[in-house]
C-alpha cells in the first residue's frame, strides 16, 4: 500500500492545499479507503495537519477510513428518494447483512454507506453495488438483490 501511496502523491506538487480533494479522491479509488498512513503522507505534501485533511475528509460522506467489502452498496436517500421508501430499503439491509450504514460484514463480503443524492432523482430509491445501479427499489426487492449479489462474490 504504502508504494502506491507514494507513487499517487509522486503526481502532484508540494504544498498545493487546492489539490486536497482529488488526491484523498485518487487514493481511495486506489485502495478503496483513506489510511491513517495516507493522511499523514498527504499532510506531509501539502502542508497540512492530519487533524484538519481528517477534519474535511469527514465532511464529505464519499471518503471512508474502513475498507469497504467486496460488494459495496450505497443507497440514496436523497430528498425524492427519502420521500419515496429509502428508509425502508435501508432497514432491510441492515437486517439483512447485520451491518449498519459505514461498516462492512465479519467475513468482508458486503459493506453499505448511504449517500445524500446520486443525481437520478425521477429513477429512486436507487441503489449502486460496485458501479452497477438498481432503479425504482422497493422493500421486497432487497432480500433477492443481496441473495444475487452473494453468488458475485469470489470466495
Amino acid at each position: 500500500m504504502a508504494n502506491t501511496i507514494d507513487s499517487i502523491l509522486g503526481k502532484y506538487k508540494s504544498g498545493r492545499r487546492e489539490e486536497l480533494i482529488p488526491l484523498l479522491q485518487e487514493i481511495q479509488e486506489e485502495h478503496g479507503m483513506i489510511s491513517e498512513e495516507a493522511i499523514v503522507k498527504v499532510g506531509a505534501l501539502i502542508g497540512l495537519s492530519t487533524t484538519k485533511i481528517y477534519g474535511l475528509a469527514t465532511f464529505y460522506d464519499q471518503f471512508r477510513f474502513s475498507p469497504t467489502g467486496k460488494v459495496h452498496l450505497r443507497i440514496c436517500n436523497g430528498t425524492t428518494c427519502y420521500i419515496n421508501g429509502a428508509q425502508s430499503i435501508i432497514k432491510i439491509i441492515k437486517e439483512e447483512l447485520g451491518i449498519d450504514p459505514g461498516e462492512t460484514t465479519r467475513d468482508g463480503s458486503f459493506s453499505f454507506d448511504v449517500v445524500t443524492c446520486m443525481g437520478g432523482c425521477s429513477n429512486g430509491p436507487i441503489i449502486c453495488s460496485n458501479g452497477e445501479y438498481y432503479t425504482y427499489m422497493r422493500p421486497e426487492q432487497i432480500p433477492s438483490l443481496i441473495s444475487s449479489l452473494k453468488l458475485t462474490i469470489d470466495n
